[in-house]
């Protein structure tokens, strides 16, 4: 194992956790530095999926009592039993899609020029979004009726495209939906744990017989690297949100777009 490619692995995990949750597509920022590296992480692109795991499990870690409360108290309902019920109906359209579309997603669609365009396409859709904002009527999770729940699982979705950002999807959806700024992202957060748990595992099963012991160590390196970055944005995030919205993302996310463009044509 070279230190180049566990240098590699620390620097897109870190990338990984300063993107899961803000509207800017951390699956198309690895994509794209992997392309420009020339980074050799395991095949399949498991690689990519596997360390986003890191960035959840601080989420895990930072709203731990929340997330106990919530298993302790789901089957006895009231609040707890239905947090539970719409996180887990926002996350089935995105397992039902993605379990028939893994294929194609994975062979097609991981492409720097996909990206690029979903950057882009994406912020022009973030910028419109804020500026025709209706005033919001759903302001805490557990009080989200169940058909909400499901409309934010279907927008989660939209993120199986590589670049159009699974929390950028989540959280505008949601405002479409008339759920306020700081309700929309928590619940991106929340919903981020089943879906991309779901999808780590999935992919380490379909690629298991090619992983080898030196895989699994640029996956851990990555994965460790997430989690730490992660840990230091989640909460800045959600202040900074409430009271700034998502233009500056939105902005970040065209410049991003056009840069990698001009990158791949240059070629």
């Amino acid at each position: 194992m070279d230190i180049a490619t566990l240098a590699g692995a620390v620097l897109l995990g870190v990338v990984e956790g300063l993107t899961e949750f803000i509207p800017v597509s951390s699956t198309g920022h690895l994509i794209l530095l992997v392309d420009l590296l020339g980074f050799q992480g395991p095949p399949g692109r498991v690689f990519e999926i596997a360390i986003q795991l890191g960035a959840i499990l601080a989420v895990c870690w930072l709203y731990r009592a929340r997330l106990i409360g919530v298993a302790l108290g789901m089957f006895a309902g009231g609040e707890d039993f239905r947090f539970a019920r719409n996180v887990l109906l926002a996350f089935l359209p995105a397992a039902i899609i993605g379990f028939f579309a893994h294929g194609f997603i994975k062979g097609v669609l991981f492409s720097p020029w996909v990206v690029a365009a979903s950057l882009i396409v994406g912020g022009v859709a973030i910028l419109v979004i804020e500026r025709n904002l209706k005033l919001a009527h759903h302001h805490v999770i557990e009080n989200f009726p169940a058909t909400l729940a499901v409309a934010i699982g279907f927008f989660q979705a939209l993120a199986m495209i590589p670049g159009v950002s699974r929390s950028g999807a989540t959280i505008m959806g949601a405002l479409l939906l008339r759920v306020d700024r700081r309700a929309a992202t928590e619940f991106s957060f929340f919903l981020a744990i089943p879906t991309m748990l779901a999808a780590t595992t999935y992919d380490l099963w379909k690629n298991r017989e090619t992983l080898t012991d030196e895989g699994m160590l640029v996956i851990a390196v990555g994965f460790i690297a997430a989690f730490v970055a992660a840990m230091l944005v989640v909460r800045v995030v959600v202040d900074f949100v409430a009271r700034r919205g998502f233009t500056p993302f939105a902005w970040y996310r065209i410049a991003v777009g056009f840069l990698m463009l001009a990158i791949l044509f240059s070629r």
